[in-house]
């Protein structure tokens, strides 16, 4: 599967699968990003951290790491 921080600039991806345990995984799912949820890749900084993505209507920044952790 293609992780969220491969994803290319302006497409949209369906979330498949968060890896993440505890803590982490809870807290990307508090931002919205949920199993089915689809994401708008809005921007990615130069050196890939952090993605810029738009789900359920608001904007949000992801770090490396944790969009290392979505699958779409």
């Amino acid at each position: 599967m293609a992780k969220l921080r491969d994803a290319k600039i302006g497409s949209r991806v369906k979330v498949q699968k968060i890896n993440g345990t505890g803590p982490v995984k809870k807290r990307i799912m508090d931002m919205g990003i949920t199993k089915g949820v689809e994401l708008y890749i809005r921007k990615v900084a130069p050196l890939g951290d952090p993605v810029e993505i738009t789900v359920r209507g608001y904007e949000l920044s992801l770090r490396k790491e944790d969009a290392d952790i979505i699958e779409v």
